[in-house]
């Protein structure tokens, strides 16, 4: 058994109370207590991380209900999170039912999908809530059995006193187990004991979602509801100046146009309060067929928006600062440019470890290059929605959101309405990636709700979900390698930035392997608004760094994954500097497992082989990629992953997350791609942006997890960033060129290779 190591007190649970048809609600805080913390500790981290609840409530027939409260985007966190609790809880998954936690600003203060993190962060307190819950529910049959609590045994929903032959399930025991003190020190189960967790579970909502039934926001309905469409600029840098609604508002079924202002003039914006366009039109109408087409005839004149700025928050609402949004129409061409400017220039220094500048001096032979990225769209299949029904004392909302939380004070800001008459009801979302982290969306229709005085939906057409804005960055990454007249490595240097914002991770591998090592990021502004994209950052860090490493193994005449380990041995036994981000040894384990898995140097014939490896959101997982050319185009036949992301708790949801991740990956690699052209998005829907097709996935992918009893950590994104360079050094290997540029589907093509 293992016992918490800092007490849970009184102030760790809001109610305990007996249901009417005598059954129990246990509500804990899930943060408080769960592990020791300093008060320096406590007064620096951001208070919502300390007043997340759940609840579980059980039946007086036995029946538990495990309330799932982190937003679902197809992660399977409704399914994973509550067998955590049913573990501790001892109970008969079979008898279990789940239901979604909707966003509350008393009972759930911190409700969040994203950094994958929900798994990790939840592991110690739902373990400890379904602890706390199993030992009152023992109290109670001590009580009324009078016999000792530690005689008595639960297994699968059922207390059992061996001794006396007495059993109950736990609904006989709900209603007097409210009465019991809730424990200060709930024992965990030793993780040799666990049933559940490990033990693959199908998907909670799986009937559901094969059968069609409403689910997301873009399904929800009521009496009386209207709907919206908005309108914003053409072009990033441009604003509304006036409109002409006559003709508009003329056509069936439109009833209203207006515009709205996003954000009070002196608002102080969280971290995920980003809007593209501060002042947007809005189209009210009875259907989204007659709004879709009404915006398509307003005639509006719009004109450059001037240099504009505000101020910002960090994450968790600390540090504020002034964000500057540029003026001007802003094209690719020229972001290029800039970004090919900057590689040359010195940048802002983030580390620096021996001196990298005198052994660059002393180097026979010099490596360098130079690796792009362009913008992404996110491209949920589900677009933007929100249903929103805001009244002079209220407001509820629906809809799709990964962090409801910081929009809660957004919407109160604005709308003029306390946080606690703010109620946000979370649909599964159809798709999130980061995109549903920003709320603008709650926002817009919240305050066409507001403007209308009745129920809304706003919905987004394609054309608006690609166009408005919070893309992943476009990115530059230069690396150079020093060797000595036997090509050994003297020293490395990285150069990482983009528009508007470096994706430089300084501390990561292969910071700590290298004695004389130089990291500089620098940053090139823009009014195209950027935000989270799956594994924000280390997508495009990844890509660059590993097909940089396979280059550089090559000219040292070392294996590509030889040379990995020999530098992540180093970092384990003599590390160099202390703030290294990564555990060493366990990076290592994952390309010594691929390695094994894919027998990596005895390939099938005309196979061509790619490795990469890379610690994100606290887990590794190295990659490897068989490539083919079959009739002149490149085709991924295999993916091999490894991944230390410590305790599985659902092994076929697990493997799931891995395989999407690896074709979403796949995908970007070759196709992804957006540009802009005078603050234009060249691409607006799928016919032009690119996406990977059933055909082009890899016709296997084998995902193997190192046996760990390591606490759970990220695993939605970790799979995603190793797999473009895995592909670009299978690519290599196939076509005998390296591909500095992503996509690479053009540059194939160029090579006469189809795609």
């Amino acid at each position: 058994m293992t016992t918490l190591d800092k007490k849970l007190d009184r102030r760790s649970f809001l109610k305990v109370s007996a249901l009417a048809g005598g059954g129990m609600v246990l509500s804990f805080s899930w943060l408080a207590g769960c592990k020791p913390t300093t008060e320096e500790e406590l007064l620096a981290m951001p208070k919502e991380w300390f007043e997340l609840n759940s609840y579980i409530k059980i039946g007086e027939n036995g029946v538990v209900t495990l309330y799932s409260s982190s937003p679902e985007f197809g992660q399977n966190v409704k399914t994973s999170m509550p067998m955590i609790l049913a573990e501790e809880l001892d109970v008969d998954w079979k008898k279990v039912i789940v239901e979604q936690g909707n966003f509350d600003s008393q009972r759930f203060q911190r409700q969040s999908a994203g950094g994958s993190q929900s798994i990790r962060q939840g592991w110690t307190p739902l373990r400890t809530a379904g602890a706390t819950a199993r030992a009152m529910l023992v109290g109670a049959a001590a009580q009324i059995w009078n016999v000792p609590a530690s005689e008595i045994t639960t297994s699968a929903g059922i207390l059992e006193h061996k001794g006396s032959g007495k059993k109950a399930h736990y609904g006989e025991m709900a209603s007097l187990a409210t009465a019991i003190e809730v424990p200060e020190n709930p024992k965990l189960k030793d993780i040799t004991d666990f049933k559940i967790i490990g033990n693959s579970k199908k998907n909670v909502e799986a009937e559901k979602i094969v059968t069609g039934k409403p689910l997301f926001g873009i399904d929800y309905k009521v009496e009386g509801m209207k709907y919206a469409a908005i309108v914003h600029p053409p072009a990033f840098g441009m604003k509304v100046k006036s409109f002409d609604a006559s003709y508009v508002l003329g056509m069936s079924g439109i009833q209203e146009v207006f515009t709205i202002n996003i954000f009070n003039e002196n608002y102080v914006r969280t971290f995920f309060d980003v809007a593209t366009f501060p002042e947007l039109l809005v189209v009210v109408g009875n259907s989204t067929w007659e709004v879709f087409q009404a915006k398509k005839n307003l005639k509006v004149e719009w004109e450059n928006a001037p240099e504009s700025s505000f101020t910002m928050t960090g994450f968790g609402g600390r540090n504020p600062y002034k964000v500057t949004v540029p003026e001007g129409l802003e094209s690719s061409a020229n972001h290029r440019e800039k970004m090919a400017e900057y590689t040359q220039k010195p940048g802002n220094v983030v580390r620096r470890d021996g001196d990298p500048e005198g052994a660059f001096k002393k180097a026979a032979k010099v490596l360098e290059k130079t690796y792009t990225a362009p913008f992404l769209a996110h491209n949920t299949m589900e677009p933007a929605n929100f249903f929103a029904h805001v009244t002079a004392e209220k407001a509820e909302l629906y809809g799709p959101t990964q962090w409801p939380e910081p929009m809660s004070a957004a919407l109160a800001d604005r709308l003029g309405i306390p946080k606690e008459n703010i109620k946000i009801n979370l649909a599964r979302m159809g798709g999130g990636f980061g995109l549903r982290a920003y709320g603008h969306h709650l926002l817009e229709a919240a305050l066409i709700s507001q403007k209308i005085a009745a129920p809304v939906k706003m919905v987004y057409t394609r054309e608006d979900e690609m166009t408005y804005g919070i893309y992943r960055p476009t990115y530059s990454a230069t690396y150079r390698a020093a060797l000595d007249e036997n090509n050994n490595l003297l020293a490395l240097h990285v150069k990482a930035g983009g528009v508007p914002e470096s994706p430089l991770h300084a501390n990561r591998f292969p910071a700590g392997a290298i004695d004389n090592y130089l990291a500089e990021a620098w940053e090139i502004p823009s009014n195209i608004t950027v935000g989270a994209f799956r594994a924000p950052r280390s997508n495009f860090m990844a890509a660059a760094e590993q097909s940089f490493l396979d280059e550089l193994a090559e000219v040292m005449e070392k294996d590509p994954i030889a040379f990995r380990l020999e530098l992540l041995k180093r970092a384990e036994t003599n590390p160099v500097g202390e703030n290294n981000d990564y555990d060493a040894k366990r990076y290592a384990g994952v390309l010594e497992l691929v390695r094994d898995k894919s027998n990596w140097n005895t390939p099938a014939a005309g196979v061509h082989r790619g490795v990469s490896a890379y610690f994100c959101h606290n887990s590794y997982v190295a990659e490897v990629v068989d490539t083919k050319i079959v009739d002149s185009k490149p085709v991924v036949e295999k993916v091999y992953a490894a991944v230390d992301c410590g305790i599985v708790v659902n092994p076929d949801s697990a493997t799931n997350m891995g395989e999407g991740a690896i074709v979403d990956g796949i995908g970007n690699a070759f196709f992804g791609e957006l540009a802009f052209e005078n603050g234009v998005a060249t691409k607006t829907n799928f016919d032009k942006y690119r996406m990977i097709r059933h055909k082009e996935a890899p016709k296997k992918i084998e995902v193997y997890f190192v046996d760990s009893k390591e606490d759970p950590t990220g695993l939605g994104e970790p799979f995603f960033p190793p797999v473009f360079a895995a592909v670009a050094n299978s690519l290599y290997k196939a076509t005998g060129k390296r591909y500095y540029e992503q996509p690479f589907a053009p540059q194939l093509e160029m090579q006469n290779l189809k795609m």
